[in-house]
């Protein structure tokens, strides 16, 4: 360590060299994740129990007396299964 400290005071700069070559000008660092095989299979699975949860209410609703419409259950779980989906997919 000290000698290199050293070499800095004693040594002449290169007429090659500017001030500018001396630095790093730009990092640029990609960060992959692999992809979770269980996570993907368990995000296929609760889709399939969205579009089962929705076709049961949808059915329930039409055939029974009920005062709401049934898009008042779906739209609100298939907006939350899209943000979880989204949020999985934007940070692999």
């Amino acid at each position: 360590m000290f000698a290199n400290f050293f070499n800095l005071f004693g040594r002449k700069p290169d007429a090659n060299t500017t001030y500018e070559d001396s630095f790093v000008h730009e990092v640029h660092v990609e960060r992959r994740r692999p992809r979770n095989p269980r996570m993907e299979r368990l995000l296929w699975w609760m889709w399939g129990l969205i579009v089962a949860k929705s076709a049961f209410v949808w059915w329930a609703c039409s055939h029974y007396p009920i005062p709401f419409n049934a898009l008042w259950v779906i739209v609100p779980t298939f907006l939350f299964g899209l943000l979880v989906t989204g949020v999985y997919a934007s940070h692999r």
